[in-house]
């Protein structure tokens, strides 16, 4: 039983020594946890932002942009960049929005209201990160049928190189196909976890709200 739960018991108490809390001290207190969620949420999608960036220090993975040119999708690249970039600070800048609005509210019926748009913005921001994950698997599983030497451009000579092209084109859609899935559902787990567990809290801190306004 968190901190919250235990005053809400206190204050409901009646005819006991132990002081009561106030109708405001409750509210301040749901206001208080819910700030620091959403400022958490904030973090997050900034840490999100900044760790595949940091990534590509890594020296494997720099030449991954030369991978997209090889099966010629860097335009097709540069174009999906070019909406996805703003999309996300756009994101980022409503769940920043959010905090800075929710650490000034003086009413239940303001806090309530931003609770349900933050949980909102967030499931729309999840939905969004979750559909470039398949975005970028579905381009490399176009890029690999329309390429005119799969072995050469994933230098798989050594693997599937004494195979059919033809053949070897439609395996490595499939395990394309197949990665896409199984990193969908591990990055929708990872979010689940993450923004899963911050919207639940703040679930429960607009249904104490509504019962405070009962």
């Amino acid at each position: 039983m968190d901190e919250l739960e235990l005053l809400k018991k206190d204050w409901q108490k009646k005819g006991e020594h132990l002081p009561k809390l106030s109708y405001d001290e409750i509210y301040k207190m749901i206001w208080k946890k819910s700030s620091s969620i959403v400022k958490w949420i904030f973090y997050i999608s900034i840490i999100e932002f900044i760790i595949p960036h940091l990534l590509y220090l890594i020296p494997s993975l720099r030449n991954s942009p030369d991978v997209y040119a090889d099966l010629g999708l860097t335009k097709i690249v540069l174009g999906v960049s070019i909406v996805q970039y703003p999309i996300i600070f756009y994101f980022i800048y409503q769940f920043y929005k959010r905090y800075r609005e929710i650490s000034v509210l003086d009413s239940a019926k303001q806090l309530t209201s931003n609770i349900l748009r933050t949980r909102k913005t967030v499931k729309h921001y999840v939905i969004f990160s979750l559909s470039m994950v398949l975005l970028t698997f579905g381009m490399l599983v176009v890029g690999i049928y329309f390429s005119d030497n799969v072995v050469e451009t994933l230098d798989l000579r050594g693997s599937l190189g004494d195979m059919p092209q033809e053949k070897v084109k439609w395996v490595v859609m499939a395990i394309f196909a197949v990665l896409g899935v199984v990193f969908t559902f591990i990055f929708g787990g990872i979010y689940f976890l993450l923004y899963g567990l911050l919207t639940r809290k703040l679930r429960k801190n607009y249904r104490e709200l509504q019962k405070l306004e009962v």
